[in-house]
């Protein structure tokens, strides 16, 4: 510890000052100068280089010896400029779209990784979001091997992340870096964002920044939205499946006057048609239906500095699964019928404020605040389960720098309240938790060959105490295309064990909390420390380019809130007594084939073992072995702007270790392991004009479905019911279709 605080502190002051450039990039697109955030700046034919802020402000390193400033970012025309001089620079960038005539010599890949950041972070733009027409952020994943997707029970449908082998509670889920998917919202959050909705994904894997706050354990996933000065002025999307979903998104974007844009998505969608496939009496999928509206409002004085968001958004989610012939209005919580709905209503209202010095831009200021409303009433069977979850966070943020651009330094203050109100069958439970922290953070960025980010957080938490959070990452590049990266970093939550593990409702096992005496339900917040090292190198493989990614990372529980599985007759809560890790191994290899065709494989290997009551064991239904492929083709896009877009994905899961069920009757017993699955999903799009497109999909094309998995569902209401033993689709093959228009 004291040798983090050496380098956060004194580091700065040993280091020596030298001359750069200044400058700001502007989005061309924007009808006015408005900072273009995640450009590249770098030095023709050196490694020398940065990416501009959140307001398009960048600084580099200046050498005479370079003289040309090359400035590019996705979808746009890469600019280079001749520079002789240090004074301050702006440049406006323009999409590719407006200009009559383009000569683009690379093409931007639709997923990326820097060479240049300290932070080991994968970049999914919008056009890697529409290769899978992912209908919710739960599915935006599909094509990203760095994100696990699972399906948490037989019954609900829904999906579930896992980073690092471990489940979406020990990653922060933020959108535009505001905490969003926690609490009350852990278990169906990710389906409350609409694809469309989103512009862009940041995955940091790892020990994230102390900035957004202590409860990254795994890593971090950034939700970027749409900006209503961005977006389309009208977008609409429709989606159907032979499941049985339709879906409709709308845009509607709007310039009120100079300085004020508002943008309105509605998003709704539907299933109300019955599917049995497995013939168990069981549907297959939920019915459902939503309604999800939000109301954005974007103020930019580029003259003064000032840009702000200000977004209120309103949610209903319903959803209705069980048998077949269920009938919520004859059967509620009679054993006669098992049936389940899930009632959710949600409600946020969230602003950012930030200023630029337009004196000196790389001093800024940022305020963020979020107040949202969360509940959700449910049953399952004849357990009941209801929460309402309120809370509140808030945070301010300043940056400057050390001596010059190479030294910047980010310190603020946060405050985070969450009031729960929980019903559990007729057991009530209530807290509230508020937390007070302030943390500094110092990154040193010589581009050429190394960057640093170190960070510490102190926070009160009136159940936690006084606790102080280190993060560590650093990137060395000692050749050319290559980047090494290392991080080291502690986390700690609150595990809301109810709403996290919904799933065990479904079932008709007992709910035991063990060992009880801390503040959360009896039991301890969860510490642990994340350990991890990567290696980015890029190259030329028959002339074509390439690159390959090696990371491994650890995670170690100094106190887990252990969910054992291993009794089929109860569901059992506890401190973690002994050890509990997580070893992520992963090699990735991008490639591009030919031209327009690129070629992305990742091999996982996982090693998650947990000591338990009855003995160490290894993590139940996680693969071990995990494989992925995706191969994408573009044609050229026409005078007109037709153009045709193909995406194949293929992902095969190692055999997985059942919970226990030794000590059910024999009829009710598992194997040990399941069976091995390969999947197979491909889309079809076709743009016509770049103002209207048409796509058809398929996923689980190989038909791959398991056998039987609702044990006991003869006797829903009997003992040894069980929905949770899900390692592999239900529902087989299911094919969609849609349309996309725009007007810009």
């Amino acid at each position: 510890m004291k040798y983090l605080l050496y380098i956060i502190f004194c580091l700065p002051l040993a280091l020596v000052a030298q001359e750069s450039l200044n400058g700001r990039v502007f989005d061309g697109a924007a009808s006015q100068k408005e900072g273009l955030p995640g450009a590249n700046v770098f030095w023709l034919n050196s490694s020398m280089g940065s990416i501009t802020d959140d307001d398009g402000n960048f600084e580099i390193p200046f050498n005479a010896d370079y003289s040309k400033l090359v400035i590019s970012y996705v979808g746009y025309k890469t600019d280079t400029i001749s520079i002789k001089t240090t004074n301050f620079l702006e440049h406006s960038l323009n999409p590719k779209s407006d200009l009559e005539e383009v000569t683009v010599s690379a093409r931007k890949k639709a997923t990326s990784r820097s060479y240049l950041q300290a932070q080991n972070v994968i970049l999914v733009s919008s056009d890697e979001l529409l290769k899978a027409a992912c209908c919710n952020l739960s599915e935006s994943f599909e094509t990203n091997p760095s994100i696990d997707v699972n399906f948490a029970d037989a019954v609900t449908g829904t999906r579930q992340i896992q980073m690092l082998g471990l489940k979406s509670p020990y990653i922060l889920i933020t959108t535009e870096n505001i905490p969003a998917i926690r609490g009350a919202a852990q278990a169906y959050g990710l389906s409350f964002i609409p694809g469309t909705w989103v512009e862009s994904i940041q995955i940091t894997k790892g020990a994230g920044s102390v900035v957004n706050g202590y409860e990254s354990i795994t890593g971090q996933i950034n939700a970027e939205m749409q900006k209503p000065s961005k977006d389309f002025s009208f977008y609409q999307n429709f989606y159907a499946s032979l499941n049985g979903r339709k879906e409709s998104n709308t845009h509607i974007n709007t310039q009120v006057s100079d300085r004020w844009h508002t943008g309105f998505l509605l998003h709704g969608n539907l299933r109300n048609r019955k599917f049995d496939n497995n013939n168990d009496t069981f549907l297959d999928l939920p019915l459902a239906e939503q309604i999800n509206f939000m109301n954005r409002w974007q103020y930019t004085n580029p003259e003064k500095g000032f840009v702000s968001f200000i977004n209120l958004r309103y949610m209903d989610d319903r959803k209705q699964a069980g048998q077949v012939q269920f009938n919520p209005d004859l059967d509620l919580e009679v054993p006669n019928l098992w049936g389940s709905e899930i009632d959710t209503k949600r409600a946020d209202v969230s602003a950012k404020l930030g200023w630029v010095n337009p004196e000196i831009p790389y001093q800024s200021i940022g305020v963020q605040t979020a107040f949202s409303w969360h509940e959700q009433d449910s049953y399952f069977g004849l357990n009941d389960y209801d929460i309402t979850h309120t809370s509140f966070y808030g945070t301010g943020i300043y940056n400057t720098i050390i001596s010059d651009s190479r030294h910047k330094v980010k310190t603020g203050v946060s405050f985070t309240y969450d009031a729960y109100d929980e019903l559990v069958n007729t057991t009530k439970y209530g807290r509230k938790e508020n937390s007070v922290g302030a943390f500094f953070e110092y990154s040193y960025d010589n581009l050429d060959a190394l960057n640093l980010t170190a960070g510490v957080r102190v926070d009160n938490h009136n159940l936690f105490g006084l606790f102080v959070t280190p993060r560590l990452h650093v990137r060395y590049a000692p050749w050319e295309k290559s980047a090494f990266r290392a991080s080291v970093g502690s986390g700690r939550r609150s595990a809301n064990i109810f709403t996290e593990n919904q799933q065990m409702f479904s079932s008709s096992r007992d709910i035991l909390i063990l060992n009880r005496g801390g503040d959360i339900y009896g039991l301890n917040p969860e510490v642990a420390w994340n350990y991890g090292v990567s290696y980015l190198q890029g190259f030329n493989l028959l002339d074509r380019k390439a690159d390959i990614t090696l990371d491994f990372y650890r995670t170690d529980f100094q106190n887990q809130v252990v969910v054992d599985w291993e009794n089929a007759q109860n569901v059992r809560f506890y401190n973690l007594r002994g050890e509990s890790f997580a070893n992520s191994f992963q090699a990735e290899f991008n490639y591009n084939i030919f031209e327009n065709v690129d070629l992305r494989m990742a091999y996982k290997y996982y090693d998650i073992k947990t000591d338990y009551i009855s003995g160490r064991l290894e993590k139940p239904l996680t693969p071990r072995n995990r494989v992925f492929a995706n191969v994408g083709y573009e044609t050229e896009r026409t005078e007109k702007g037709s153009q045709w877009k193909f995406d194949l994905t293929y992902n095969w899961l190692d055999t997985q270790r059942y919970p226990s069920t030794v000590s059910s009757p024999e009829q009710f017993r598992l194997p040990e392991r399941s069976p091995t699955i390969g999947t197979l999903n491909a889309q079809i799009t076709k743009v016509f004009s770049p103002r209207f497109e048409i796509y058809i999909g398929g996923e689980n094309m190989t038909n791959v479905r398991q056998d039987n998995p609702i044990l006991n569902a003869e006797n829903p209401f009997a003992t040894y019911f069980d929905t949770t033993f899900v390692y592999g689709p239900i529902f087989g093959s299911m094919y969609y279709t849609g349309m996309r228009y725009k007007i810009d």
